[in-house]
């Protein structure tokens, strides 16, 4: 039950990155770049200090290993198969968001349904993560919820903005961005189901977990912080870092 309770209220931190986008426009590029970097830091120090060494402790130093290569591969396998935004507006895929002002309202609202579809699939190892944490104490669980929620913020305003821009109205922009946050729950009702069918999937859950996270940190949040303010970045990571080392220590 708490597994679906912090996945519900991370994943669905989207909306108010999507209600900060539609009420204010983004925020400024120290605020992002600080808020990515602190959300990076602290998936880091969860995966290293406490996740890893759980998923040792659970199963054995194979097993972790075998988790952690999963959990980056298949967020590798989603970056490669399902385009994926980043709060500059771009996605990985062969579609891109240029100029909003040089594109036709139709192509904009495409590229923001494409963003959607990417985010929301992306969510669902997130929701996996969450429920692994879990799995160890209740603590971790929450720690790596609110690093996830502080991630889906950004991504709800990537996600808001085409969308809007595109002509879509307020209330559909919100709930589309609260569809993409509920596939976090619907990782963790996975998650759940999984690990409830042998403990030794629970160490290899944790694993997964640790892989997805430190993935999502490297390829999505720390490049991302940088580009819009290198020593805010900085201070982000350091801080987020520290914070999930006191927490887990």
């Amino acid at each position: 039950m708490e597994s679906l309770v912090y996945s519900f209220l991370a994943g669905t931190s989207t909306v108010l990155g999507a209600i900060i986008v539609v009420c204010f426009g983004r925020p400024s590029k120290q605020i992002l770049s600080a808020l990515l970097g602190f959300a990076a830091g602290i998936m880091l120090a969860i995966s290293a200090f406490d996740l890893i060494p759980e998923a040792i402790e659970s199963a054995s130093l194979s097993h972790a290993v075998i988790g952690f290569l999963l959990g980056a591969g298949m967020m590798y396998v989603l970056d490669l198969v399902i385009p994926h935004a980043h709060m500059t507006g771009e996605l990985d895929g062969p579609v891109t968001l240029l100029d909003e002002n040089a594109l036709q309202e139709k192509k904009i609202l495409r590229t923001g349904y494409l963003i959607f579809f990417g985010i929301a699939l992306h969510n669902i190892p997130e929701g996996l993560a969450i429920g692994a944490g879990l799995e160890s104490s209740p603590e971790l669980g929450l720690y790596i919820a609110i690093a996830i929620g502080l991630h889906n913020v950004p991504e709800g305003m990537a996600t808001a903005g085409p969308l809007r821009a595109g002509g879509l109205s307020v209330p559909r922009v919100v709930l589309l961005t609260l569809l993409a946050g509920l596939m976090t729950p619907v990782g963790a009702l996975v998650g759940v189901v999984a690990f409830s069918i042998s403990p030794a999937l629970v160490g290899i859950g944790m694993a997964l977990a640790a892989g997805a996270m430190v993935y999502i940190a490297s390829d999505e949040l720390i490049p991302q912080s940088h580009k819009y303010h290198s020593h805010m970045a900085n201070f982000g990571i350091l801080g987020g870092f520290l914070i999930g080392f006191v927490l887990t220590g």
